[in-house]
Order: structure tokens, then C-alpha cells, then sequence
């Protein structure tokens, strides 16, 4: 939660006060606590110290994975009611501390990227399914400039540097020495007293001249001093600067958010020297899915290749590989009916399926090869003859397989969320697999094997 720039921290405080007792009264909600004037991104670590700053921790019930979102829903509308207040809301993430969307907007000129920043900002808010929009750029931070004039600085005999560590010193202080009570040792620092450093007059009147100058002079008569807005934050990711455009989802998978977010940004025109770039979670999924993807082509090819080893024989691991295909169709309508998203969960659990599909395919084949080259059967009589023997126990192994994933699927316990995905692929993938061998690999058996 940020307030306006320069809200003072007592009433940031004050604020957080009764937002936090409006939370802890919403139902399903079990502790609240705040931390005030910081912000850490993953939890109670405060790496971001701002009086008008303030971050909410909410728990909630155990068990009660549905009521997340409605929760974040209410205290969404909380939030909205407060003017001068932004918000941003985060969960604890399994595989990734960082925002599901940001978009990197890199260049050298500060000017442009804000001007980008809220242009892309703005198309953003169009687009459904996306929250909690913010940019790095958005916001101001109010602080003091003092211009001096170089003349009559030269004039006064003294320097820019000596009259900027003087200034430090009456301001801040400095510290002298230090007092030694018992085991601690306690710093002494020397500054002006709290009268005379209150508000932008008394620095305008603080004497700079140095102790030689036969006069008082005080800052005005060397130096324009402002109130001014600076940037809240100059952000680098690369040794370049860069404006970074946050968002959370709401109702939406990744993927697509990110697909409208290029088209959004795609009819943005971007000046020479200045890149749009998409990273967060969406930079990390795809870096996941290409070597899951690496991993399940290693996974097929390490299969085939144990196969043809122990066949002897490149054709009959190859008909035995067409059970795959029939895996992959099973776990991609299974996830369907069940409303999953794809995940790297759901990629390891194909890579698993990979070498587990094959089982059946492989009892009846080395079957059929048995009875011809063992009883000297014809290629039809012993397909069918295989069939019929070997049916019992390809269904004992697939459904002993199904039967042991079937807890993990339905989801009992916590974390079901994350092995759930992984067993409906498997066992999907299995079932239609299983269904399919039966039928598909005798006729592909039959065609492709020419021998005698």
C-alpha cells in the first residue's frame, strides 16, 4: 500500500490502523499484521523505506483454497475507497517471487519512458483479466534543490563542496565523538537545533559564508532553493534504465494476458533506442516450458532407444512409440474436462507418462513375437491370439497405475493444487492410451511388419 508522496508515517500508520481491523473482520480471514513504513516483495524483509509506505499480511484459514480470491476481491474494495492510495496484491508463489506481468520498458532519456510507461499503463487497464496496475514511473517524491550561482559563490571565497557538507552537517548532523556508558557505546552528533531546520525558510536563511568572511551569509544570496517533485525511483536492469509496468491476474491464465499485452503494446510507438520487453513469470514460464519440452523429446528418444536395444529391431519400438501420441490426446482432454491450465507440473507429468505408456504396447508386441517365432503362428492368428492374453494384464497394470494416482488427482490434502495437475495428466493420459493400444497397435503391427 503507498500513500501519496510525503504522507508522514504517523499517518500512514493511522491509516493501516483501520484498514487492518476492516480485514480481520472479513470472513475466513485468521491473522492480519502490517509492516509500516517499508515494503519487502517476498514477506517480512524490508528492502523499500518509505514514510508513506506500508505493506498488509492477511492468513487465511486453512483449507479454505476457494475463498482466496473473494477475499482479495473485498479487501480490493476496501483499498479503492480510500483516495490517494495505490495498491498491489501479491500471494505466495510455489516456483517464482516475481510479479506474474512485467513489462521492461529500456532506454536512456527518463522523460520518454515515463511518457511510455503511461501510455502502455493506460492500455493495459483495457485489457480484462489484468489488476493492480502500477508503474515504476508513476508518483513523485518531494525534495529540495538548491541551484547555486557559481559567481557569487567564487565571490563568498569558499566552494560548492564546503558548502554542501556544511549544510549536511547543521541539517543531519555530524557525528564527534561517542559516549562509552557500561558496554555501550552511545554516537554524539552535532547539528542545529530543531528551531532553525524546521521548513524551506530557515535553510533558506542558514549562514554559509565561511569563517574568514568579514559578513553572515546566508543561502539565499548564493543559491536558488525549490520545492520541487523528483522521480520516486530510477530502476536499472542491465545498466540500462528502464520503467517496469507491474499487473496481477485476475480470472486469466498467463499466457493470454501476456498475448493481449503484446498486441497492446505493438500499436505503441517506440522511438529509436528504447525496447519493450515482457518478463515476471511469463519470462520464467517460457524458459521452464523449453527445457521441460528438451526434457520430454530426451525422454521419448532415451525409450525408443532402450527398446530397439532390447528388441533387436527398429520397426517394433517404432509401432510401440505410436502409444504416445495416444497419451498426449488422453492428458489434454482430461485436463480440459477438469479445467487445467498447462504448467511445468503438467509437463513433468507427461515426461513420467512418456515411459509409462509404453508398458502395454510392450507386453503385447513381445507377445506376438513370442508366438511366431516360439509356436510359429501366423502374424493375424498371433495378433489376435495376444490380444486376447494379454488383455487381462495390461488392465490390471493400467488400472493398479490409475488407482494409485487417483487420491493425488482429487486433491486431498495441502498443495493439492500443485501434484493434482500432474496425476489427471498421467492418469488421462492412461486411460485413452490403454483403450486405444487395444485396438491401434495390433492394425499398426499388422501393416508395418513384413516379415515372415
Amino acid at each position: 500500500i503507498e500513500f501519496s508522496a510525503g504522507t508522514p508515517l504517523e499517518t500512514t500508520a493511522h491509516h493501516i490502523a483501520a484498514v487492518d481491523n476492516e480485514i480481520r473482520a472479513l470472513p475466513g480471514v485468521v491473522t492480519v499484521f502490517s509492516i509500516v513504513g517499508a515494503s519487502g516483495e517476498t514477506g517480512g524483509y524490508a528492502d523499500d523505506k518509505k514514510e508513506n509506505m506500508a505493506q498488509v499480511f492477511v492468513r487465511l484459514a486453512e483449507g479454505d483454497r476457494g475463498s482466496e480470491q473473494g477475499v482479495i476481491n473485498a479487501v480490493r474494495d476496501i483499498l479503492t475507497g480510500i483516495p490517494e492510495l495505490e495498491h498491489k496484491f501479491s500471494r505466495p508463489s510455489y516456483f517464482s517471487f516475481r510479479t506474474p506481468i512485467e513489462v521492461e520498458i529500456s532506454g536512456y532519456n527518463l522523460e520518454t519512458l515515463d511518457l511510455l510507461a503511461d501510455e502502455l499503463s493506460s492500455k493495459m487497464r483495457l485489457i480484462p483479466g489484468l489488476v493492480d496496475i502500477r508503474s515504476s514511473s508513476e508518483g513523485s517524491q518531494p525534495e529540495i534543490q538548491v541551484l547555486f550561482d557559481r559567481n557569487r559563490v567564487g565571490e563568498l571565497g569558499t566552494s560548492i563542496q564546503f558548502i554542501g557538507e556544511l549544510l549536511r552537517n547543521k541539517l543531519q548532523g555530524e557525528i564527534s565523538t561517542e559516549l562509552t556508558r557500561q558496554d555501550r557505546k552511545i554516537d554524539i552528533r552535532v547539528r542545529s537545533v530543531e528551531e532553525d531546520r524546521r521548513n524551506l525558510s530557515d535553510l533558506q536563511r542558514m549562514v554559509i559564508s565561511p569563517l574568514s568572511y568579514p559578513a553572515q551569509v546566508p543561502l539565499d544570496a548564493v543559491a536558488e532553493v525549490a520545492l520541487v517533485e523528483g522521480p520516486e525511483e530510477i530502476r536499472r536492469i542491465g545498466q540500462e534504465r528502464v520503467a517496469v509496468v507491474t499487473a496481477n491476474l485476475n480470472g486469466r491464465d498467463l499466457g493470454g494476458a501476456v498475448a493481449d499485452i503484446e498486441q497492446a503494446s505493438s500499436q505503441i510507438s517506440i522511438p529509436k533506442g528504447f525496447d519493450i520487453h515482457i518478463g515476471g513469470q511469463n519470462e520464467e514460464m517460457v524458459d521452464s516450458f523449453d527445457s521441460m519440452k528438451f526434457a520430454l523429446a530426451m525422454a521419448v528418444f532415451l525409450v525408443y532407444l532402450v527398446m530397439a536395444s532390447q528388441f533387436e529391431s527398429l520397426l517394433h519400438p517404432l509401432v510401440i512409440m505410436f502409444t504416445i501420441p495416444l497419451g498426449l490426446a488422453g492428458s489434454i482432454t482430461a485436463l480440459a474436462l477438469t479445467n487445467q491450465r498447462i504448467s511445468v507440473v503438467v509437463l513433468i507429468g507427461l515426461i513420467m507418462l512418456a515411459g509409462i505408456v509404453v508398458n502395454n504396447a510392450i507386453v503385447l508386441v513381445d507377445y506376438i513375437n513370442q508366438l511366431r517365432r516360439r509356436d510359429g503362428m501366423a502374424k493375424v492368428d498371433a495378433v489376435v491370439r495376444a490380444g486376447v492374453l494379454r488383455l487381462r494384464p495390461i488392465m490390471m497394470t493400467t488400472s493398479t497405475t490409475v488407482l494409485a494416482l487417483l487420491p493425488m488427482a482429487l486433491g486431498f490434502g495441502e498443495g493439492a493444487e500443485i501434484r493434482a495437475p500432474m496425476a489427471i495428466t498421467v492418469i488421462g493420459g492412461l486411460l485413452v492410451s490403454t483403450a486405444l493400444t487395444l485396438l491401434l497397435i495390433p492394425v499398426v503391427y499388422t501393416s508395418l511388419d513384413r516379415s515372415r
